[in-house]
């Protein structure tokens, strides 16, 4: 396999540098707060960022997603591109492309994604098999989605007649059992959003639905191909996470004097910051790998699984060096290095812990197959 970019994505991973370089810079952010940044938003609809995805692929968005982690640019990006334009793209109907994706292309629409978890709602759809449902029930959290105005719903099926259906949090990182689901795309106007504040600011909320009419996308396959997509987006965009708070540890390192000597002179201060460059290396390859294997048509569930689970365990290292590297500066909630600490703690969540993801995919290895009767 060969993880060399495109012409068409590295220009992309470099436009996409140049837009969250110039407008996400550190004093921008911190005079943002917590909300969404609309002007980055609107520049990189501009620019066709996210209208590029079609042509550049999983593994060109996980280029640009890196860049965003980077800067921690307070943008949906990752969420729109993998749960609205490559959803649609990929999963929908020729009537749903033509009326969906030109507002997602160009920013004008913003797409987020609720996806199941440990326990869960009851949801419970009606006329499933017409493509329209009514969906009830409510989920904890949602990233971005006070920005949003279309949702996916990840739905469990129901087990046979008069069943329910069940959904959970919205992490991507948490599933169990053999279960059935469907995808359901909900507008934000027809739903409520209570805003939640979390770890980092994603602008999330929760989502109520009370007989929300709902369409379906795709068929039985579609949910573990999204979510194997959304687990190698969001598993780059921690490669960039990681990979600026490191950048940020070794500046300071280099400049820092302590009895005239930089810290980074010191054997302690390299180990750690070695240690955290193998992790940033083995998320970012591992993640590149998914998203290589998901363009390719290859099987890459268990790929994209491997990805979580390097973002999620060796991201918390990464960024807990970061902060440790900083010395007391790094206790400053106003220094930048902490903005990467709380997106790669929330990034780890999202994700779901080591053990989750381990147990999901023992159990995909267990099977014997991932998709497309490859081995996994």
């Amino acid at each position: 396999m060969d993880f060399t970019p495109t012409p068409e994505q590295e220009a992309a991973r470099e436009l996409a540098a140049q837009i969250f370089g110039d407008l996400s810079t550190p004093e921008r952010l911190a005079a943002l707060g917590d909300g969404t940044d609309g002007e980055l938003w609107k520049a990189l609809g501009g620019a066709g960022l996210a209208g590029a995805v079609e042509e550049t692929g999983l593994l060109g968005l996980v280029l640009m997603l890196e860049e965003q982690g980077r800067t921690t640019a307070q943008v949906p990006f990752a969420a729109s591109c993998v749960f609205g334009l490559l959803a649609v793209a990929a999963h929908g109907t020729d009537e749903q492309r033509e009326r969906l994706l030109p507002g997602l292309r160009d920013g004008s629409a913003v797409a987020t994604g609720a996806f199941p978890g440990r326990g869960g709602i009851v949801i419970t759809p009606a006329d499933a098999g017409a493509g329209r449902a009514r969906l009830t029930g409510a989920v904890p959290w949602v990233p971005w989605l006070r920005d949003a105005t279309h949702v996916l719903v990840a739905v469990r099926e129901p087990a046979g007649p008069g069943g329910v259906a069940r959904v959970g949090d919205a992490g991507v990182g948490r599933r169990t059992g053999k279960v059935t689901h469907s995808l359901w795309i909900v507008l934000a106007d027809d739903a409520r959003c209570e805003p939640v504040e979390l770890t980092a600011p994603w602008s999330a909320g929760r989502l109520v639905l009370d007989g929300t009419t709902a369409e379906r996308i795709g068929g039985p396959e579609t949910y573990d191909e999204v979510l194997a997509a959304a687990r190698a987006a969001f598993a780059g965009l921690q490669a960039g996470v990681c990979a600026g708070s490191l950048a940020r540890a070794v500046e300071y390192t280099n400049q820092r004097e302590q009895f005239g000597r930089p810290l980074a002179a010191k054997q302690g201060v390299q180990l750690r910051a070695a240690e955290a460059h193998m992790d940033v290396e083995a998320i970012r390859v591992t993640a590149y790998e998914a998203a290589w294997r998901r363009d390719a048509g290859l099987g890459h569930r268990s790929h994209a699984l491997t990805a979580a689970w390097w973002a999620s365990e060796a991201g918390k290292r990464v960024v807990h060096a970061g902060q440790h590297l900083h010395g007391g500066m790094g206790a400053d909630l106003d220094h930048p290095v902490h903005r990467h600490f709380l997106w790669g703690r929330q990034l780890d969540g999202y994700l779901g812990s080591g053990s989750e993801v381990l147990e999901e995919l023992g159990a995909l290895i267990a099977v014997g197959t991932d998709e497309g009767g490859e081995s996994a």
